[in-house]
């Protein structure tokens, strides 16, 4: 066996995130490295509001074959941004409304997600037509279950469940667009008593 050879690597190159290995989910590198300046610059400056929580859970970059970012590792990064903008956004608004004001925003919201889920399963939200794909009602009650326990009783629910659910599509389902906003609230609640 002969010495080992190492790879040469381009010493100008530098990547934020491991690229993806054949076969795995990849985001298209440039995409992903312009969204990250982007939210520096505006993590930087605390007065910016060119990027919240939100815009950064909303994020989605463009799936590309080979030579992209590993998905699974933006996506965890992305997780722990929207966490330090979500915390930055509790605290300037605490110090702008108070406190008091602040958590009384948070359980009006809380309740309003309390009182959807103490529907009947299947009537949770609205439907789509029959002959409209939308999210497999029973997927979606499964998961209304458990944060109904969550917000009930206290019971563990990772963020990261609700950031990453997927439901399994059916005619005359419930509609997506509903569903992902009250999501979107949940997951504001969640980081919000965090």
């Amino acid at each position: 066996m002969g010495p080992r050879r190492r790879a040469r690597q381009n010493e100008n190159v530098t990547t934020t995130f491991p690229l993806a290995r054949r076969g795995e989910p990849a985001y298209d590198a440039e995409h992903v490295d312009a969204f990250l300046a982007e939210a520096r610059a505006a993590y930087a400056d605390p007065a910016s509001t060119s990027l919240s929580s939100d815009a950064i859970r909303g994020a989605a970059f463009r799936v590309v074959r080979r030579g992209g970012y590993a998905a699974t590792r933006v996506d965890q990064a992305l997780e722990r941004l929207e966490e330090a903008f979500a915390a930055r956004e509790r605290e300037q608004a605490i110090a702008a409304q108070g406190e008091a004001a602040y958590y009384a925003e948070v359980r009006a919201a809380a309740q309003e997600i309390v009182d959807r889920l103490a529907r009947p399963e299947g009537q949770r939200f609205r439907r789509v037509s029959p002959l409209t794909r939308g999210y497999r009602p029973s997927d979606v009650d499964a998961l209304c279950d458990r944060l109904s326990g969550y917000f009930q009783r206290g019971e563990s629910v990772p963020v990261h469940t609700v950031r990453t659910i997927a439901f399994r599509p059916g005619f005359g389902g419930y509609d997506e667009r509903q569903v992902d906003l009250v999501l979107d609230t949940v997951i504001r609640v969640m980081l919000a008593v965090r």
